[in-house]
């Protein structure tokens, strides 16, 4: 579906344009159309690919989509893939993946996004109100879009921190320990997924900052030393959060231990007892006729008395080890 397709001249916004128009406009030396596309068919993306000369394995990246975060050059042109994820609105904490695919020419971009509700009409007001670095061309474009995406996980890894902090908590709490491993399990599965966006990116990100910068964004590479330097943030902060969360595994994996460790002397405490019980019961109740026990007028409260009292003695004992 088209979004919009704008021609951009000097740094301000001439019109929108029908993509048939697009031609025209691309003969004008300083001006470029960017189009904005979401879940764009093979039909639109063929169109595109006809009037801008898109290279064609970088369409059928575009097509297929689920493409891992990368930045490649085609001659005079950049393909950049970026992931964008969702956390609101979804079940279970859950992390949606969508994707943005930006084809970068020197008179043009071309934006696809697929699998996500948000759109980036905030991307293009930005742009529009900094007409001196809109002059930068389709550089600054790229520049724009891929901030904005970085900032978008930020929330998503403050969102991650707030939940390990939470289980971090009941981590100590008693019977809590399976189901502090289940919630750190969960958790560390939506970091990996924050970990396949970001460092991807900042690989590819770092061919337009730093040694042969391709022409279209000379002039701009100080802006995307900006957004690496926001990966490398993320990123840190990505390894310390795994390195916590692998931490608070083995604790809680000792803290079930300990917890199977209690319930195993409890239950030789009591059996232990009703084991003195059983074995002098066994004893006395094997009626043998010669026993001098058998025929006492008191045997049989004394029998009773001595089971109680060595049964209350080893009760007594378990219980000042703290085994019961």
């Amino acid at each position: 579906m088209l979004i919009n397709c704008v021609v951009y001249e000097g740094g301000e916004k001439l019109a929108d344009i029908p993509v048939a128009g697009i031609g025209e406009h691309l003969q004008h030396t300083g001006r470029f159309v960017w189009v904005a596309l979401q879940d764009a068919t093979a039909a639109e993306l063929a169109e595109l690919q006809g009037a801008f000369g898109l290279h064609p394995l970088a369409v059928e990246d575009a097509q297929h989509g689920h493409q891992r975060p990368k930045v490649e050059e085609y001659d005079d042109s950049l393909f950049a893939v970026m992931h964008l994820l969702e956390i609101d609105g979804l079940d279970d904490g859950a992390t949606g993946v969508g994707e943005i695919d930006a084809f970068v020419g020197r008179n043009y971009v071309v934006t696809v996004r697929n699998r996500s509700r948000h759109g980036f009409v905030e991307v293009r007001e930005r742009c529009e109100r900094e007409p001196e670095l809109l002059r930068h061309g389709p550089g600054f474009v790229l520049y724009a879009l891929m901030d904005a995406v970085v900032d978008r996980y930020f929330p998503v890894i403050d969102a991650l921190e707030d939940e390990l902090e939470t289980i971090e908590l009941q981590i100590f709490t008693k019977g809590a320990a399976r189901e502090s491993i289940r919630s750190l399990y969960g958790l560390k599965r939506r970091l990996t997924v924050l970990k396949h966006a970001v460092a991807p990116l900042l690989e590819g990100a770092g061919k337009l900052y730093g040694g042969r910068v391709p022409q279209i964004c000379v002039g701009a590479q100080e802006y995307f030393r900006d957004v690496i330097d926001h990966l490398g943030r993320i990123n840190a902060s990505i390894d310390a959060m795994r390195d916590t969360i692998g931490t608070a595994i083995s604790v809680n994996l000792s803290m079930v231990t300990i917890e199977d460790g209690e319930v195993t002397k409890r239950l030789a405490a009591w059996a232990a007892i009703f084991a003195v019980s059983t074995s002098l019961a066994g004893i006395w109740g094997m009626n043998f006729e010669q026993m001098p026990e058998l025929h006492w007028r008191f045997g049989y409260y004394a029998a009773l008395g001595l089971i109680a009292g060595l049964c209350g003695f080893l009760y007594y004992r378990f219980r000042r080890a703290g085994w019961i």
